[in-house]
């Protein structure tokens, strides 16, 4: 009945055989002395950006040499891009710059915003537009490469099948994740991720395991309850990516409010291409044999990541 989900799945395995991360660039730039600064890249789970991927260009009439950045009266003020966002290894660039006073400033820089203005200080001047076009971006890139993610949506794509059920599931597995979300990011729900991470996986393990029988469980009488329990727990790994991005001091609610959104159009994305290619597959029957391989499959891949995860808790 599955064809698309059990290709699809089939065909990703390969490279789900380790858990998502963002491939996100962290850069430094410290004011050292009125107008000059100091600028390095610093290390993300213990890589360091190399500078034949990323390449700055710092505002005009700033002059950089090696590791400095001069100036002049007028600050770093201007126009700031990085060139290379997006087309290797890095969807995204986080820019920490410190100024002599103190004052501090987070920019975020991906493939669709590789540019934004530097008004001399911390101010955030970004316009709504720019900070809501860069989080969308954002929350798409993290769900299509959130492979943990994708498998449990997936997962509940066998298990539900493509009815009016499904509409059900999704909407509460959405409500879900976007509370935590918005808690997690806000402050007011805080948990270790490890402990998240492994519950993550584990729910694809328990959803793949349900979707295999056809037993009254809890889980195929009412889906949408499973979907908005486990929803919860995903909202703190998807908070745990946006901690990492960061997010502006200025127009916070406006940057939580379309990662979000992007995830959830991320997560539609899926479940459209995966209807569109049952609906296309229909007329070969035998592909339904692909159905508990690709199951079986993915609740190895989910299995092996609990015990790593578990395992990293532990230890």
């Amino acid at each position: 009945m599955f064809r698309l989900v059990a290709l699809t799945a089939l065909a990703l395995l390969p490279a789900l055989a380790r858990s998502h991360e963002m491939s996100i660039a962290e850069l430094e730039v410290r004011e050292t002395t009125a107008g000059e600064f100091f600028w390095q890249w610093t290390a993300v789970n213990d890589k360091t950006p190399s500078t034949d991927s990323l390449t700055l260009h710092w505002p005009e009439p700033c002059a950089a040499e090696a590791n400095i950045v001069r100036c002049g009266e007028q600050g770093l003020r201007g126009t700031f891009a990085i060139e290379g966002v997006g087309r290797q290894q890095y969807s995204a660039v986080l820019a920490k710059v410190y100024w002599l006073d103190g004052q501090s400033r987070v920019l975020t820089l991906t493939a669709a915003q590789s540019k934004v203005q530097l008004y001399g200080s911390a101010e955030d001047r970004r316009g709504t537009v720019e900070i809501a076009r860069a989080y969308t971006v954002l929350g798409v890139e993290h769900i299509l490469t959130g492979y943990d993610h994708l498998l449990f949506v997936m997962s509940l794509l066998f298990l539900v099948g493509f009815n009016r059920r499904l509409l059900y599931t999704i909407t509460a597995f959405t409500l879900a994740h976007s509370l935590t979300l918005a808690l997690a990011a806000l402050g007011l729900l805080t948990l270790r991720s490890p402990p998240v991470e492994a519950t993550i996986a584990l729910s694809i393990v328990l959803v793949a395991g349900e979707a295999l029988h056809d037993r009254k469980t809890l889980a195929r009488r009412w889906p949408a309850v499973v979907a908005f329990l486990f929803g919860l727990v995903h909202g703190l790994g998807f908070a745990g990516a946006l901690k990492d991005i960061g997010l502006p001091q200025h127009n916070l609610s406006v940057a939580l409010l379309t990662f979000n959104v992007g995830v959830e159009v991320g997560q539609l994305m899926v479940v459209a291409a995966a209807y569109l290619a049952y609906r296309a597959l229909a007329a070969w029957p035998r592909l339904a044999v692909g159905r508990a391989p690709a199951l079986y499959a993915i609740g190895t891949v989910a299995a092996y990541w609990s015990i790593e995860r578990i395992a990293g808790i532990v230890v």
